[in-house]
């Protein structure tokens, strides 16, 4: 837990150094690959997913420390070449993985916040789950475990793999030669957040493409066919929350309206997307299929208010680095209940952000929550100092206050329904 949250402390800073150096280099180049409200979303996402992994909020079916004292048939030490293998092995199960994920209805649900941005962009990297609540895919790691692979080359290897999955997710970079024949490029990436039919579902590997090659998943990018971004049934939120729950609810909803039980109990194993017949005509959902004319989500944001989620999510960063740094002296159930007020904060701030009626209500509660928290720990905000702690006060009360003006004032686009912008 405090080993992560360290590794987080380097990670986010220079991840979020890269975004800013893309930025730079997308005006340079004459392009554009951010949208403000659409980087705060993808940003927020990935606030909800480390808070969630540092306080280790998930649960293991089955852990690798035991498939290898039960399962090994070698030991092996931890020498350059363990490494190495361990590499191939976690990539090998990132791959399969990531292929289930696509095409299981209910592990959808797991993944679907990762394509959920109509952008390519390095920000959209970071949107990632926090619904993963079980470790489901521990198993496709036993050919490692057969080999003996100690469980510590693994925790060393599995974040370098996934941290190493960031910088591919770029439009300024073209296609790289030789290198396409071997590793995951941006090229190949973009097609796989690509919707359009001739890329749906492919280029599921994460560091090596060849996975995809041996296993049937492979499209080079086509000159003739410009990806389209995001998913076929738009999510049409920036609320991380709501976008993690938002299929399984769908599935849920379905479960309980079709008269057949074996389509309750299957519509969760069959390919994403599947609905029982009964419940697909009373209740139809819209799928994109045509992308001609296609329009991105859009909240119609105005630029005072775009700002003020600037502001929102800076603060919510200084808040969860100060949880990371200072984690083993809050211990538990603090580090819990402060991971609470995190997840609450992102909820209210984003709500704002599609200017839903609800804002003032959600940020009303986390005012209360924040406040509360002050009292709790004697007006001290989790050992941060009387300076520290007043300014969270501060802050608590100031951003309830600008989210009434937003929320009532033609400023912040009263009573305006988010609408959607071309391509």
């Amino acid at each position: 837990m405090e080993a992560y949250a360290q590794a987080l402390n380097i990670a986010v800073p220079f991840f979020v150094l890269l975004i800013i150096i893309e930025e730079v280099a997308a005006r340079l180049m004459g392009k554009s690959v951010n949208r403000g409200m659409d980087a705060i979303s993808s940003l927020s996402s990935g606030i909800t997913n480390v808070v969630k992994d540092v306080l280790g909020l998930s649960i293991g079916i089955i852990s690798y420390a035991w498939m290898v004292e039960h399962l090994a048939i070698f030991e092996i030490k931890a020498t350059w070449l363990v490494f190495v293998l361990a590499f191939i092995a976690k990539d090998f199960a990132g791959y399969w993985t990531h292929r289930m994920e696509h095409t299981v209805n209910f592990l959808w649900n797991r993944h679907i916040i990762h394509h959920s941005s109509e952008e390519f962009n390095l920000s959209c990297a970071l949107r990632q789950s926090i619904s993963e609540i079980f470790r489901l895919f521990t198993f496709l790691l036993l050919p490692a475990a057969i080999l003996g692979i100690p469980t510590e080359v693994i925790a060393i290897i599995a974040p370098i793999q996934l941290f190493a999955q960031f910088w591919y997710h770029t439009r300024l970079i073209g296609k790289m030669g030789f290198l396409e024949k071997i590793i995951v490029t941006p090229s190949h990436h973009r097609v796989h957040h690509a919707m359009n039919k001739e890329y749906l579902d492919k280029n599921y590997g994460q560091i090596f493409i060849v996975w995809d090659k041996w296993f049937g998943t492979f499209q080079p990018e086509l000159a003739a066919v410009p990806p389209v971004y995001g998913v076929k049934r738009p999510v049409k939120t920036w609320n991380p929350l709501l976008i993690g729950w938002q299929h399984f609810w769908l599935l849920f909803k379905d479960a309980w309206r079709t008269h057949s039980w074996r389509d309750k109990l299957r519509l969760w194993f069959m390919p994403t997307g599947w609905r029982p017949a009964d419940v697909a005509e009373k209740y139809p959902v819209a799928i994109l299929e045509d992308f001609n004319g296609f329009e991105k989500y859009d909240s119609q944001a105005s630029k005072p208010l775009i700002a003020w989620s600037w502001v929102q999510l800076t603060v919510t960063l200084v808040l969860m680095f100060w949880l990371f740094n200072q984690i083993a002296k809050i211990g538990v159930p603090g580090i819990f209940i402060y991971g609470a007020f995190l997840f609450l904060s992102v909820f209210s701030y984003t709500t704002l952000m599609d200017k839903s009626r609800w804002a003032v209500f959600t940020e009303g509660l986390r005012a209360v929550f924040g406040i509360g928290l002050l009292w709790w720990q004697g007006w001290d905000w989790f050992g941060m100092g009387t300076i520290g702690s007043m300014a969270v006060l501060a802050f608590c009360l100031l951003s309830f206050l600008v989210t009434i003006y937003f929320q009532f004032d033609k400023i912040g686009g009263k009573g305006t329904v988010a609408k959607t912008v071309s391509i």
